[in-house]
C-alpha cells in the first residue's frame, strides 16, 4: 500500500478527533459550571474563540467539518423516527411545535449572521 493513501484518512481522523475533543470539553465545562447551555453550544463557542484568536485556522478542520456536514442527515434520523411514537402529540400540537422550530431556527440564523459579521469586522480592523 502506498503511504499517500493513508495520509488523507489520517488527516480526516485527526480533524474528527479534534472536533470531538472540543465538543467534549464544551460538555465538561457546561457540567462543571452548571450552565443551562448545552455542551455542544459551549464547544462551538470554544471553537469560535480558537478561530478568532488565531489559535486554530478554519482550514485546519475543513475536511472533518465537511464530512460531518455531509452526513448531518444521519444525526436527525433517530429524532425523525421517534415521531412515529408520538403521532397523536404531533397531530394535536404540531402547529405549536413547528412555530417553536421556526422561531428557534430564525434566532439561530440571526445570531450566527451577526456573530460572523462581528468577527469579520473585528478581523478587518486588526489586520490593518
Amino acid at each position: 500500500m502506498n503511504r499517500l493513501t493513508f495520509k488523507p484518512l489520517g488527516r480526516l481522523l485527526t480533524e474528527l478527533v479534534v472536533l470531538l475533543a472540543i465538543y467534549l470539553l464544551g460538555c465538561q465545562l457546561a457540567a462543571w459550571l452548571a450552565w443551562p447551555i448545552p455542551g455542544g453550544v459551549v464547544g462551538l463557542g470554544l471553537l469560535l474563540v480558537a478561530f478568532a484568536s488565531g489559535l486554530v485556522q478554519p482550514a485546519t478542520l475543513q475536511l472533518g467539518a465537511g464530512v460531518l456536514m455531509a452526513e448531518m442527515l444521519l444525526f436527525f434520523i433517530p429524532a425523525l423516527m421517534s415521531l412515529l411514537d408520538y403521532g397523536g402529540l404531533v397531530r394535536n400540537e404540531g402547529w405549536r411545535i413547528l412555530l417553536v422550530i421556526g422561531c428557534s431556527t430564525l434566532a439561530v440564523m440571526l445570531v450566527t449572521a451577526f456573530t460572523v459579521e462581528l468577527v469579520c469586522r473585528w478581523r478587518l480592523r486588526h489586520e490593518v
